[in-house]
């Protein structure tokens, strides 16, 4: 019997040339012999001889070769025809498959097309990508992905043995391209073929896949993200009813690679009780391998805990090819990495930071992405993702590509792509990495290499509108988390509201400040004297925006120095100078930032191929530097002057700013929901100061709450024997003043003590 489909139809599927298989394969109601009949077909270009199975019956019925030898009909009278299957033979063995033409719905509705048409399909993570499902009673993965200039797009995976002729997807609204492929399920790899019009093939990852192959395979896995049991309920609860920038925020900032490695010859431990030693392995060091995010949290979460943090921030746990690149190279932008396990072992590890009491921000990349073949880049045998034109759509110093903020499928991918991380994985928080990149068209570009905007400014408007898109949904869905900008530039109201004109971010990284002082403690105390401004001028500025002060992994890279390096003086003095700046730091407007290894004073560059000179802990000065860490960040926590009124001038007012002859600034930081302040001054040369006077505003007992040079924290132990009473002496604009000592390279803090005042003025308490 001859086939009852056009042989160009058939070839049209036999070479993947057809935009809609569905048309040609499955089951198809025809009319033959004056009767209506099935008319079954299937494309098996591994097979011998096929049938049709009902599943009642179990009856056979042999399936024609028509055309091609592997293109099979069997035309049946059946009235009800439903879940059959197919058998086929392939040499000496045979298979029975459900027939993935005969599953015709689509979970992808008009109004999910139209929403992401539009760039406002906030959840499209949950649509395209790879989703076990259930059709008509038979489980298996639908697979969705958007490609509007293919001509034709397969599934590839270990199911049909990477064969892109087997399982051919069909086009629908707005080049998105679906398949639902039956009895397959959790744990299958797979990838997209990609032909384009001039039949160039591309074999892609999951653009929206949740999880991908470890390094340096690049296979998307199908992946449950819904099975985890959380146990933050009252973590969220609490976040969702907090106004953070009203809060300490102290962050310790992480490489989770180098932070800390394992010996290979230690397994890791899976949750169940298996060993799982291979996939983890990293190349790192001889006998080294990654931790775990489960052993991860065993280790990291306790430390950070110790040191007094409010939350852990990661460089990018995206997916990414090369560990070079610190994860700032994404190709997996849902993909949680796999060097450290799988996307359950990362939520284990973001759960029990929350039921520590501790805050996970993750580094968010949406300004480039990489060129790796298996990526974003010419996704579709076009640019897709990226603009077409060098111009803008590529940075060169950088060797990646910018995406086309201006495209909405593109937009709607990346900010659905933001909330996706807070949506399943919990995080707190994002800093967005490289901002001044995305807002300027000449970033990195010599004249003539950019393209002006339609008003012939340097401004990418689109990236700003972008920017706000994403930080007005984020903060809808979720409030009470944070949105950090690095942002180095002047463009204004960064952290301000999105309804004014901002761009809706509510804290942005100091960049001014920390150069300032990077370069001010690099310079011989002596020269100090000449440089004044470097400690005072960002107070000009602190509150034009919601400022973080950082002090991030870029300072301890490509021969910058760790921290300890960049101090002038002998050890002591490096020691001293580093807790100086500290001090100055968590006292100073703004919240807080510090990368690992800074918390003991390590004296190397941080290398992202090794771990952290953790032996440094065996020495005295390390040992107690590490303790002032853990102090200074006691004393930050429990005085609400130093974080609640961090974006106010009400929250700070100058002592003195002008003592350029002895180094030395002093102010006071007010709390905002009661008269309480602290008094902060900074002595930026090794000399000491004795009978140092400062006007303060009120009479009575000042405690010393703390002194950076203490003899804990490897000071020479000089301060002020618990505090000072103030004497009737008007200084500094002030009506009293103090007679204080101020320790050579030391920051002492100083706090009216009103209960002590009173207590000895009535009598009830012996001074």
């Amino acid at each position: 019997m001859a086939v009852t489909v056009a042989p160009e139809q058939i070839d049209s599927i036999v070479w993947n040339q057809h935009h809609d298989p569905f048309e040609v394969l499955g089951p198809h109601m025809i009319q033959q012999d004056g009767q209506t009949v099935w008319a079954i077909r299937a494309y098996l270009p591994t097979a011998d001889a096929a049938w049709v199975v009902l599943p009642e019956s179990r009856s056979e019925y042999p399936m024609e070769q028509g055309h091609n030898p592997h293109f099979f009909e069997c035309v049946l009278t059946t009235q009800e025809l439903s879940n059959y299957q197919l058998k086929y033979q392939e040499g000496e063995h045979e298979r029975y498959v459900y027939d993935p033409y005969a599953f015709k719905t689509r979970r992808i509705t008009d109004f999910d097309v139209h929403l992401f048409a539009e760039g406002n399909h906030h959840r499209i993570y949950e649509k395209l990508g790879a989703h076990v499902t259930e059709i008509d009673g038979v489980s298996g993965v639908y697979f969705a992905v958007w490609a509007p200039s293919a001509r034709n797009v397969s599934v590839l995976g270990d199911f049909n043995y990477w064969d892109g002729r087997k399982h051919q997807m069909r086009r629908t609204g707005n080049g998105i391209w679906e398949l639902f492929i039956p009895e397959i399920g959790y744990g299958e790899h797979y990838k997209y073929e990609i032909k384009n019009h001039h039949g160039h093939i591309y074999e892609k990852s999951d653009p929206y896949g949740f999880q991908q192959e470890v390094r340096p395979k690049t296979a998307s896995i199908v992946t449950d993200l819904d099975a985890y049991e959380w146990q933050d309920a009252d973590w969220m609860e609490q976040r969702r009813q907090t106004e953070p920038l009203d809060h300490p925020v102290s962050v310790y900032e992480v490489h989770l690679g180098s932070w800390l490695h394992a010996s290979s010859a230690e397994p890791s431990v899976l949750p169940d009780g298996s060993i799982e030693p291979a996939v983890q392995v990293a190349e790192l060091k001889p006998g080294a391998r990654f931790l775990t995010y489960r052993e991860l949290a065993a280790k990291l979460i306790p430390y950070v805990k110790e040191l007094g943090f409010t939350h852990i921030e990661l460089l990018p746990i995206a997916e990414h090819p090369f560990d070079g690149s610190w994860g700032y190279q994404v190709t997996g932008y849902y993909a949680a990495t796999s060097r450290y396990g799988t996307p359950e072992d990362f939520m284990y590890f973001v759960d029990q930071c929350h039921q520590a009491g501790i805050g996970v921000l993750i580094d968010w990349v949406p300004g480039h992405f990489p060129k790796d073949g298996h990526g974003l880049a010419f996704f579709d045998g076009t640019h897709l993702y990226e603009h077409a034109d060098p111009r803008q759509g590529e940075h060169k110093q950088w060797g990646t590509l910018v995406f086309n903020y201006g495209r909405n499928e593109v937009r709607n991918f990346l900010v659905a792509n933001a909330l996706f991380w807070f949506d399943k994985y919990h995080i707190d928080g994002m800093r967005v990495d490289a901002v001044a990149s995305m807002l300027y068209l000449d970033y990195l570009r010599e004249d003539g290499a950019w393209v002006a905007n339609e008003y012939g400014g340097r401004e990418n408007i689109e990236a700003a509108d972008f920017l706000r898109q994403v930080n007005h949904v984020v903060f809808s869905y979720f409030p009470g988390v944070l949105s950090i900008a690095e942002e180095s530039t002047s463009w204004p109201m960064v952290s301000w509201p999105t309804y004014v004109g901002g761009l809706g971010f509510n804290l942005k990284w100091n960049m001014g400040w920390m150069h300032d002082m990077l370069d001010y403690f690099h310079m011989d105390p002596w020269f100090r004297q000449f440089h004044q401004n470097n400690v005072t001028f960002s107070i000009w500025y602190a509150f034009s925006e919601n400022f973080m002060l950082a002090l991030s992994h870029d300072e301890v890279v490509h021969g910058k120095s760790n921290m300890l390096g960049k101090m002038p003086g002998d050890e002591w003095q490096k020691f001293a100078n580093m807790r100086c700046l500290f001090t100055y730091m968590f006292t100073h407007p703004g919240k807080k930032t510090l990368f690992m290894s800074m918390e003991y004073g390590q004296w190397s560059e941080w290398n992202v191929w090794g771990d952290l000179e953790w032996h440094l802990l065996q020495y005295e000065p390390h040992q107690k530097h590490h303790t002032f860490m853990t102090k200074l960040n006691e004393l930050y926590k429990s005085e609400p002057a130093l974080y609640t009124n961090d974006f106010s001038q009400d929250g700070f007012e100058w002592i003195d700013c002008n003592d350029n002859r002895h180094s030395v600034v002093s102010f006071i930081r007010r709390d905002r929901d009661s008269h309480d302040f602290v008094v902060t001054i900074c002595n930026f040369t090794p000399q000491p100061h004795s009978h140092y006077r400062l006007g303060v505003p009120e009479s009575g007992y000042y405690r010393e709450i703390f002194n950076s040079d203490a003899r804990e924290f490897g000071g020479s132990n000089m301060g002020n024997l618990g505090g000072k009473w103030t004497d009737e002496w008007s200084y500094h604009g002030k009506p009293y003043s103090i007679d204080v000592t101020l320790p050579p390279l030391a920051v002492v803090v100083f706090k009216l003590d009103r209960d002590y005042t009173e207590g000895v003025r009535s009598g009830t308490i012996q001074p």
